[in-house]
């Protein structure tokens, strides 16, 4: 099999325009082709006037081996990659169960391979099973109830469960383990198109059946899970040798779980359990993150700006962005988590604090597009000696949004134009926010540090000349946004295991490695190898 990349078309063909485009690209009959099959799908829009989808095809050819050597210089025609995923090893009699900590992307992954393998794993999670959880997120954004222990952050499926599904990344993956990724989230009900879309996504309704499906499968293949159990310690033994060896978990219920080996897939925001790693000995260091706000504009907006007459074609869908700019005071300022047609939402996971993150559905058809507009921030630079001084920078700039937006949970927002005058707004404008549960008007240089305000002033004009609109007055901003990734990494050396903790496997967006859905299962499924290599030689 042959695999076809960057054949264009334009955006309004037939059909039968794909076929003929592969015959004639090749030089090559209709008959010979036996079969062809769509790999991938995007579009290049950068002339709104003249749009094209970009295709990747696998063929199945009479004589393929003729057709490849009079292409030989072709890179885009190609044997097509095996991407078929094989398990690294198979748990013996008696092997001891590995524990996995946390149910977000990561941890659902690394806990289905691991189960695959045969080693019935034991999967904790500080929150409650999705639909619990989801209820509970309901009871902030709708009432102002916050549930510390289950909300956007902590629970099964993650903080990924309430955000637009993104199911891309920037990995560059040789065993194309995103395959495996996207080929069981199909199974578990996500649909096919995540398959062959350049940029697939699920959605929030669809992510929380898919979820509980895979949670069937860990159970049917005898994994365990137990849910409202939060870590709260762990045992480190130091050997004959004096290497420190994780031998067990101390949980909140006062129980004790002997555990050998441990996966810390926990998220990126379980602050506690950073801190309680962090007083154990594990190593950790302060990480980058950024900080900022999420911003709206109507999705017609971005639509018009990107696609032109063109705006609402159905397979182009609703559009997207991403955008970053180099400031005079050495800042970064950039589009974080777009959200195409989805709503601003309440991220906070401990009282007295205001975090906002994005969400869409899969149909990603509400009134406004979203996006975090955020400010990179450095350790070294602007909270150095503290490995956890990053988690007291969030947590006081998510304390000041909470007074400024009534501290009732509400968010504090404003007009751009204000936001650029320097002056608080006392009322919002033709751009209605969707943050529930509601905003106040108010002045969010309050709620950010001052060189975050300063790059973000120098940055928007820069962004309203690339896209049309996206610096109008009414365009509304919503503080703040803090959760862009974690603000630590725990340490691990080649073989996946922490620095200085045999045993204990770091991994994920809460270990600092990972970034979304996907990357964050692809680095489940390398770590629950990890494990399973560790425990037993490979098959």
């Amino acid at each position: 099999m042959l695999r076809l990349t960057n054949l264009t078309l334009p955006l309004h063909h037939a059909d039968e325009a794909l076929p003929a485009a592969i015959i004639k690209r090749l030089r090559i009959t209709p008959r010979d082709i036996v079969r062809h099959q769509v790999v991938r799908r995007g579009h290049d829009a950068r002339d709104k006037s003249n749009i094209l989808l970009v295709y990747t095809v696998d063929l199945t050819l009479r004589d393929e081996a003729k057709v490849l050597a009079r292409h030989s210089k072709d890179r885009n025609l190609q044997r097509t990659p095996d991407t078929s995923y094989r398990h690294v090893t198979a748990a013996r009699t008696g092997t001891p169960r590995p524990v996995v900590i946390g149910a977000g992307p990561c941890g659902l992954f690394a806990g289905l391979i691991l189960a695959q393998m045969g080693f019935r794993p034991i999967i904790l999670d500080r929150g409650k099973v999705v639909r619990e959880r989801t209820k509970d997120t309901w009871g902030l954004w709708r009432r102002s109830v916050l549930n510390p222990e289950s909300n956007v952050q902590f629970g099964e499926g993650g903080a990924g469960t309430f955000s637009d599904g993104k199911l891309y990344s920037r990995i560059k993956d040789p065993r194309h383990l995103d395959r495996k990724v996207l080929t069981e989230f199909v199974k578990a009900g996500a649909p096919p198109e995540i398959l062959t879309e350049a940029h697939p996504h699920i959605g929030t309704f669809r992510l929380v059946t898919m979820v509980e499906s895979m949670r069937a499968t860990i159970e049917e293949l005898g994994g365990e899970y137990r849910f409202g159990t939060r870590v709260d310690g762990i045992d480190v033994q130091l050997d004959p040798h004096g290497v420190r060896h994780i031998r067990g978990i101390h949980l909140q219920n006062g129980d004790y779980l002997e555990a050998e080996r441990v996966v810390l897939a926990i998220g990126h925001s379980a602050r506690d359990t950073f801190r309680v790693l962090h007083e154990a000995g594990v190593h950790v260091e302060a990480k980058p993150f950024s900080i900022g706000v999420r911003i709206e504009h109507p999705q017609s907006w971005i639509d018009q700006a990107r696609f032109g007459a063109n705006a609402g074609h159905p397979v182009l869908g609703a559009a997207e962005y991403h955008i970053s700019h180099h400031c005079s005071n050495g800042r970064t300022v950039y589009s974080f988590c777009m959200c195409p047609g989805g709503t601003v939402v309440a991220a906070t996971s401990e009282e007295g604090g205001v975090a906002t993150n994005g969400m869409s559905q899969y149909s990603r058809n509400e009134r406004n597009a979203n996006s975090g507009f955020v400010v990179a921030i450095d350790p070294a630079r602007d909270f150095p000696g503290d490995p956890l001084a990053g988690l007291a920078l969030q947590r006081h700039w998510e304390r000041e949004a909470f007074v400024a937006g009534g501290s009732s949970y509400k968010a504090p927002a404003q007009r751009l134009g204000d936001f650029l005058a320097g002056r608080p707004s006392t009322s919002l404008g033709s751009v209605v926010p969707s943050y529930r549960p509601g905003v106040q008007a108010t002045d969010l240089a309050e709620c950010l540090p001052d060189y975050a305000v300063a790059a973000m002033r120098e940055a928007l004009p820069v962004f309203g000349r690339q896209i049309p609109g996206y610096d109008h007055p009414d365009v509304v901003m919503t503080g703040v946004e803090t959760r862009t990734s974690s603000p630590v990494r725990f340490t691990r050396g080649a073989d996946f295991q922490s620095l200085n903790t045999a045993g204990l496997f770091p991994a994920g967006e809460g270990a600092g490695y990972a970034g979304g859905i996907l990357s964050a299962a692809v680095d489940g499924i390398k770590v629950a190898e990890a494990v399973a290599t560790s425990l037993c030689r490979p098959a």
